[in-house]
């Protein structure tokens, strides 16, 4: 009977540690979640060697950086505003660009061909664009997923072709506009594109642009503005966009449930 009762009391002991073990990895399974989903902010990433790139990198399937810092020289040295510069990356449809690190000079990023997956690519300083996306399919899919951009004279995403763009857990600073749906290009198309959990921080100009007549939408969601207590910086702007190559005309901004699809809730300042 002794025996009995020991074993009865040890077999407690032992479903008693298991039930605490179970909690101890419940919380900290918990934790990590609430830990990884709190924000987009993060560290910006220490480059994990560097790179010269003097021809444009083509990518098929997936290329992984590593982490690596990529910088242009030679023809694609140059890191101004001019129009037409080659990319350091060009992705064919279907391609996945990961683990990147663009350095100053940049040229002109990344160009998206067809559909493609941007993750966690990081822009140190934005030279013409950061990336753009020109296929002209309407079922054309460009997803980036982390990383960000800092020092965008102008636009960091250059939205040229068809389709539909998703940004999400990205973080931007001192820049002009994260997304623009090109306003005067030679061929237009309806675009869709959707900001969501990401990080901008003053200063800057807009988040998105999109022009109305074209039918373009901006959906925006858990928009986190830092540092832009007066307000300046405009979460939608909207266009009268054109194919003849003229400055679009703007002709609103907010919330309209048809263009700019967001309300109040869905950005916060501190």
């Amino acid at each position: 009977m002794r025996t009995a009762l020991h074993k009865r009391r040890t077999s407690r002991r032992a479903a008693l540690a298991g039930t605490v073990a179970t909690v101890a990895l419940t919380g900290a399974a918990l934790l990590s979640t609430s830990v990884t989903s709190a924000g987009a902010a993060t560290e910006w990433p220490e480059p994990q060697g560097e790179e010269p790139v003097s021809e444009t990198i083509p990518v098929s399937g997936t290329y992984d950086g590593e982490m690596k810092r990529f910088y242009g020289e030679g023809d694609l040295g140059g890191g101004d505003q001019g129009e037409g510069k080659d990319p350091i990356f060009k992705l064919e449809d279907g391609a996945v660009l990961k683990n990147v690190v663009l350095g100053k000079p940049a040229s002109d990023g990344v160009h998206c061909m067809g559909s493609c997956t941007l993750e966690s690519v990081w822009w140190e300083d934005v030279g013409e664009d950061a990336a753009s996306f020109k296929d002209d399919s309407s079922s054309a899919r460009y997803t980036v997923t982390g990383g960000g951009a800092r020092k965008a004279d102008d636009k960091v995403f250059q939205f040229n072709g068809a389709g539909s763009l998703t940004v999400s857990g990205f973080q931007v600073s001192d820049f002009g506009k994260l997304v623009r749906s090109c306003g005067n290009c030679s061929t237009q198309y309806k675009r869709s594109i959707t900001v969501k959990n990401v990080d901008i921080t003053a200063p800057g100009k807009s988040i998105v642009g999109v022009n109305a007549n074209y039918g373009d939408t901006a959906t925006l969601r858990d928009v986190r503005i830092h540092g832009d207590s007066d307000k300046k910086i405009e979460p939608c702007v909207r266009y009268k966009g054109n194919d003849t190559g003229d400055e679009p005309e703007e002709i609103g901004s907010g919330p309209d449930g048809t263009t700019c699809r967001y309300s109040e809730s869905d950005i916060s300042y501190d």
